[in-house]
């Protein structure tokens, strides 16, 4: 690269990496030139990448109509899944050789419509994480994901933690991803290329609080809204590296540009959808260590003060895995990711059964 754009920068002179929120391939290429060791698919991803990409995709949709005469849309749907997450691991693939498997990870995402069924999550990570060597499986942080985690561990599968937003879920997951390794060290099992990690989506934390503001009248400065999310993030990295997790953080959900430059200097992962990448390449904000910079103390005693659930997200016991399910952020992401499914299958549909 002749330009050293932000993102570039950080990748080379921090520890923090760059994965790309996206399986698209020239999405994913355009992050790989500016420093991306990993990438994200999930139905919602590839809902998008088809709009953008139908081109490429077309002619294998039909083909697989065709192959699979007996299958559902949903089941059409899911293989497309896999297809672009197949392609997608294939350009990362040299990565994961190279970093012997802490990076260069597609992740997958098990079908959020098993959040509540820790044996179907189970099988389906386990079929995922034989679609290619370099598969990292996403499985929700919800009361069912949570033994889930720890037995796909267990299984040798490296997980991503996702539907995440609190340091109690944090923390409960590099317990289970812990209980997990240890299972399988007390076995004399490998684990020396698996490369976990738990995302917190920090945007949807901050998006919950401004939808309780507005409903419940609360008057904040709008400006302290956007620092929850990295309030959290920031304590939970300090969590980690007191007790010596053997996972990573990831920051999901960008809504502004300190989802990625509050976190920079960290041995953690950023991953921004491209759009964000760009604009964060078209800035000028100075690579430099935030990681440590603890957020205003009036700041995170303003949110402790007037938010329940920022109190439930930033204490350790604010909420248990029974609760995990009801929390605002978790319903309201769980809806999405089910919908993406029926998009999917949408788009499916409209090959099998065309109106015209």
């Amino acid at each position: 690269m002749t330009y050293k754009s932000p993102l570039y920068e950080m990748t080379q002179t921090t520890p923090t990496c760059l994965w790309n929120d996206s399986a698209s391939i020239e999405e994913l290429s355009y992050s790989i030139e500016h420093g991306a060791v990993g990438a994200t698919c999930n139905p919602v991803i590839v809902v998008g990448v088809l709009k953008k990409e139908m081109a490429d995709w077309r002619d294998r949709i039909r083909s697989l109509i065709n192959e699979m005469p007996t299958a559902t849309e949903d089941e059409i749907g899911w293989q497309i899944v896999r297809e672009i997450s197949i392609k997608a691991a294939s350009l990362l693939q040299p990565i994961f050789e190279k970093q012997k498997g802490k990076n260069g990870r597609l992740s997958i995402q098990t079908d959020p419509r098993l959040y509540r069924n820790t044996a179907s999550i189970v099988q389906q990570a386990t079929e995922f994480t034989a679609l290619a060597p370099n598969i990292i499986v996403k499985i929700p942080v919800t009361r069912a994901g949570l033994p889930a985690i720890e037995e796909a561990t267990y299984r040798g599968i490296s997980i991503n933690a996702t539907v995440s937003f609190t340091l109690p879920q944090a923390v409960a997951v590099a317990e289970a991803v812990e209980r997990g390794l240890k299972r399988r060290e007390a076995e004399g099992k490998d684990i020396s290329t698996m490369g976990p990690v738990c995302t917190i989506m920090v945007g949807r934390l901050d998006d919950w609080l401004k939808a309780v503001a507005e409903k419940e009248s609360i008057t904040v400065d709008p400006g302290y809204l956007e620092w929850a999310g990295v309030a959290v993030f920031k304590k939970a990295y300090q969590i980690y590296r007191e007790r010596g997790y053997r996972l990573r953080l990831l920051s999901a959900a960008f809504r502004n540009h300190m989802h990625w430059s509050e976190f920079i200097g960290g041995d953690v992962v950023i991953s921004p959808p491209y759009a964000w990448q760009v604009r964060y390449n078209a800035s000028d904000i100075q690579v430099v260590s935030r990681i440590d910079k603890p957020v205003e103390p009036r700041i995170v005693d303003e949110l402790t003060r007037k938010f329940a659930d920022f109190r439930r997200a930033f204490h350790e016991d604010g909420l248990t895995p029974e609760t995990f399910d009801s929390f605002g952020p978790t319903r309201r992401t769980l809806r999405q990711f089910i919908a993406g499914c029926g998009d999917l299958g949408a788009i499916i549909r409209d090959f099998m059964l065309p109106e015209w």
